[in-house]
């Protein structure tokens, strides 16, 4: 038995085998013979999805050493990279080769295989999420197969495993669309929040990537407006002292001290939001796409997130502010407001439609049920999403009826591992429980 715990604390395994594979063939063999032994296998990232997708329940499959490029095509821009790779050495490698991603969320600790299979996303009206630029996946699948899919090679399971969420089979590899290295223009800046809910479409418009923080209880929103300039304009980083400042001793030393005061005692979470929204501070730079994109998280706490049509955000965000007073237990973390554009992947929680998402967190150990599940029926009236790696309640029959094709993932999976080899708890209430054939005495 080997204990393992995701990020936040809030799923937990002990797999009675732990494989970690070197090479795409040794996967091959691990997922045959678990297969052949009527046992289940899951992948494990870098466990910093909140739900219990990765929960091993007999065997899990370590991919720490398929790390790394593997292959370059500079013409095309493309890389092909093994799907262990977190996103952190995937950017530093693709700045060696004078490339980057063309979006990023802000967390950069996830696995390549990981972030698609989840569907996470940065933010920028007309961008979407990392599994758009998706080109190739090879997948092992539950016989020991090993497969590649694109938009030309096997078409049903590329748009099916591109948001997979491990279900189809064992990511080994990922080719990813890139581009020419860019710099970002960054501003960062507190504003007043009703400014920002006015002004909030004309400032998605005009900014490749705008996103802004709601602190309940304050009355400023933490706004970021980042903008693409050629890699030759030129970089202004930040310093190492003013990236400490703001970094390092204040949105994480000084605000987990703050998390902490108000977890044990809550009747200061309100007054010390509210004082969180007043210390904002502002600051502008310049730098490569990846380090502004990125920002490091040392507070820990849970979330749920939900992708909702672009056009009912403020009716849900008027609903979720009414909400917040009402509540029992206060929130000390913020709101997180993104935007992205529709894609066609078939369990994005983009498919067919721009989208909105927000996010609402609360500091680890601090109550958050009714929060959770208030927000949860607010977005459900809007027909809203759940971020697949990140904490909902919804079943089978709920998410079939957001998601037109639901029932065509659902196929692709029957075919994929007809003895539902890689399912877990959580896939069987997400997707409902995989048929597994009888087995008789020979």
């Amino acid at each position: 038995m080997t204990p393992w715990s995701n990020w936040a604390g809030t799923a937990k395994a002990s797999p009675q085998r732990v494989h970690q594979p070197r090479s795409t063939a040794e996967v091959a063999d691990v997922v045959r013979g678990v297969t052949e032994a009527g046992r289940r296998v899951r992948p494990w990232g870098s466990g910093h999805s909140f739900t219990a997708i990765a929960v091993a329940e007999s065997d899990a499959l370590d991919l720490e050493h398929l790390r790394g490029i593997e292959r370059v095509d500079l013409t095309e821009h493309r890389v092909t990279v093994r799907a262990g790779t977190t996103l952190k050495q995937l950017n530093a490698e693709l700045e060696a080769l004078g490339l980057a991603m063309t979006n990023l969320g802000d967390i950069d600790a996830q696995t390549v295989a990981g972030a698609i299979s989840t569907g996470t996303h940065g933010t920028g009206e007309r961008f979407g999420g990392i599994s758009t630029q998706v080109a190739a996946l090879q997948l092992v699948l539950a016989d020991g197969s090993v497969v590649t899919c694109s938009a030309d090679e096997r078409p049903g399971l590329f748009n099916a495993a591109r948001v997979g969420l491990g279900a189809l089979g064992v990511i080994t590899s990922v080719t990813l669309q890139c581009e020419p290295s860019f710099v970002l223009s960054a501003q960062e800046r507190p504003e007043p929040l009703e400014q920002v809910l006015e002004g909030f479409d004309q400032f998605a418009a005009e900014n490749d990537h705008f996103e802004f923080y709601w602190f309940p209880y304050g009355k400023n929103a933490l706004v970021k407006r980042n903008n693409r300039q050629p890699a030759e304009a030129g970089r202004r980083p930040l310093s190492r002292l003013k990236q400490f400042v703001d970094y390092d001793l204040t949105e994480n030393l000084a605000f987990g001290g703050l998390c902490r005061l108000g977890r044990r005692v809550p009747r200061l979470v309100r007054p010390l939001g509210g004082f969180a929204a007043q210390v904002l501070s502002a600051r502008e730079y310049a730098d490569l796409s990846h380090r502004v994109f990125v920002t490091h998280r040392g507070v820990r706490f849970v979330e749920s997130e939900y992708a909702i049509p672009r056009e009912s955000l403020h009716d849900v965000l008027t609903e979720l502010r009414a909400l917040v007073p009402r509540l029992e237990h206060p929130v000390m973390f913020p709101v997180e407001v993104r935007v992205a554009a529709a894609d066609d992947i078939w369990l994005s929680t983009a498919n067919g439609r721009d989208s909105a998402y927000i996010a609402v967190h609360q500091f680890v150990g601090m109550p958050y049920r009714e929060y959770f599940d208030g927000f949860a029926a607010i977005a459900a009236q809007v027909g809203g999403r759940p971020h697949w790696g990140k904490m909902h309640d919804l079943d089978a029959a709920a998410l079939r009826a957001r998601y037109p094709h639901f029932d065509d993932f659902l196929a692709v999976r029957q075919e994929c591992d007809p003895a539902g080899t890689f399912t877990n708890t959580y896939l069987d209430r997400v997707l409902g429980q995989a048929i597994r054939p009888v087995r008789t005495a020979s």
